[in-house]
């Protein structure tokens, strides 16, 4: 999968993220006239607040993409880290919020009646069968990609889908029953799952940002190849980071000091291509050195 495929999956989930977000704010602002329900009035500010994190993921998806230059030698892929991050801080907030509104709501026996509850269920069903749609697109492109930025926005859409589902139960309850609470019960249950996602996203973003290790599976996945490479005796000093969607891999491999350099040569980018086949989020780095040499007394490294 090149750079240029990722970029472009990536690019058409920010913009799919958009454009459901500015349908759903119009959608629900009419079906809050409609209704005047506190449930179609929580969703649409969560969709306001979905705006505007995805205007700002497709920035930094954007970016993100741009080539490595004289400033930003890597490229500047760890923008995906950093807006991840600072959703996944949103995302824990607006948890916050949207728990403390659930009790207060629990608590408050003065809520209005909704009315036209007929319209404000049918612009939900709407809402969820779109979101589905996008949080679909969103996990298919950061299975692909490894994306933080799009997988950070699928977790926040995903988390609308509950208290959606919740507006729904509200509106019929208050139809048939007279009854408001099942919404702040669901509501209390979207809230903590945002928050256990925001938190497992940030960690991810935050180790990145702090130039943690790629997966051990990964690491695992390339000493095989490694090994497996024909006219490579040995290797050392396998490190790696991750940034981004990028994982940048730096090796020493040993192999024949008497070969000539062009043969050395072919061996080290047979090597780097059989580990970016394997893993294409991967930028690799080989350097070679002939078999049984010595490190030098000054040499700093372990």
């Amino acid at each position: 999968m090149s750079t240029q495929h990722d970029t472009r999956l990536n690019l058409s989930a920010g913009l799919l993220s958009v454009t459901v977000a500015a349908v759903l704010v119009a959608a629900k602002l009419w079906a809050l006239a409609e209704t005047g329900s506190l449930a179609v009035a929580a969703t649409l500010a969560d969709s306001a607040l979905d705006l505007m994190m995805s205007l700002g993921g497709l920035a930094a998806i954007a970016y993100a993409a741009k080539p490595a230059d004289d400033d930003h030698n890597f490229g500047h892929t760890s923008a995906e880290d950093l807006a991840a991050l600072g959703q996944s801080l949103f995302i824990l907030v607006s948890a916050g919020v949207i728990a403390i509104a659930a009790v207060l709501r629990l608590l408050d026996d003065t809520t209005a009646m909704p009315q036209a509850e007929g319209f404000g269920m049918a612009v939900m069903v709407f809402s969820i069968i779109v979101t589905l749609g996008l949080v679909t697109w969103q996990r298919h492109v950061a299975r692909r990609t490894g994306n933080k930025v799009v997988l950070a926005d699928s977790l926040h859409y995903m988390g609308d889908l509950i208290p959606n589902i919740g507006a729904i139960v509200a509106l019929w309850a208050s139809a048939r029953f007279g009854l408001f609470e099942i919404d702040s019960v669901v509501a209390l249950g979207a809230a903590a799952f945002l928050a256990v996602g925001a938190l497992r996203i940030g960690k991810g973003a935050w180790d990145a940002l702090m130039d943690r290790q790629a997966d051990p599976a990964m690491i695992a996945g390339i000493r095989q190849i490694v090994e497996g490479c024909d006219g490579v005796r040995g290797h050392h000093d396998l490190k790696t980071r991750v940034a981004g969607s990028r994982v940048f891999v730096n090796l020493h491999i040993e192999l024949d000091g008497a070969q000539s350099l062009d043969a050395a040569h072919a061996i080290g980018a047979r090597l780097r291509r059989a580990i970016t086949a394997a893993y294409p989020s991967a930028d690799v780095l080989i350097h070679k050195d002939p078999v049984g040499v010595e490190r030098h007394p000054d040499d700093p490294r372990r």
